[in-house]
């Protein structure tokens, strides 16, 4: 792919963290789908680490600079959450080459979805534990494993799916030219 392409993806990947959010919030599934986690995980998984990691800083910035969404002390864990979405999406999914389509996009999927709010815990404790306010592991777990399920679930469904018709479509390399890939 190239640079214009990917600089491109990055860009509607970006403004997409700015309107997924306000219309998944508006049927009462915002926090339950985490509708900005989709464009960064994408991005990272079709354009790379850099690109990624990028989408996932200015798309909650430039979220929370238009729309006050999310507020800024949010956003103080919210960012380096993301930007560890995109980062290691784009590594991994670079990385692995198993041969199989599927299994390169769940070797990257998965441990991205782990490390990303491990990244978020540890920043949201920080940023809470300067302030005085409690913060604990069972709290972590319960708003960054527990909490987010219903997010996780989605984004292990829907994000196969999306990268496979980007392909289809010719506006993703193929991983794997003459394999096929099933959907």
């Amino acid at each position: 792919m190239s640079s214009v392409k990917k600089i491109t993806t990055t860009a509607i990947c970006t403004a997409l963290c700015y309107i997924l959010p306000p219309a998944f919030h508006a049927v009462g599934l915002g926090t339950a789908l985490s509708p900005m986690h989709l464009p960064v995980l994408l991005c990272g998984l079709v354009c790379g680490w850099p690109y990624g990691t990028f989408c996932g800083l200015a798309g909650p910035v430039l979220a929370s600079l238009l729309s006050g969404m999310p507020p800024v002390a949010r956003l103080l864990y919210m960012a380096p959450e993301l930007m560890a979405y995109g980062f290691f999406t784009g590594l991994l999914f670079q990385r692995i080459r198993t041969g199989q389509f599927y299994a390169d996009l769940y070797l990257a999927l998965v441990p991205s979805l782990l490390l990303g709010r491990i990244v978020g815990g540890v920043a949201q404790a920080l940023v809470l534990l300067s302030s005085a306010q409690p913060y604990s592991v069972s709290l972590w777990a319960g708003a960054y494993l527990v909490g987010t399920l219903p997010a996780v679930v989605l984004q292990l469904v829907l994000l196969p799916v999306l990268v496979t018709v980007l392909t289809r479509a010719h506006l993703v390399p193929e991983r794997y030219p003459g394999a096929k890939q099933r959907v």
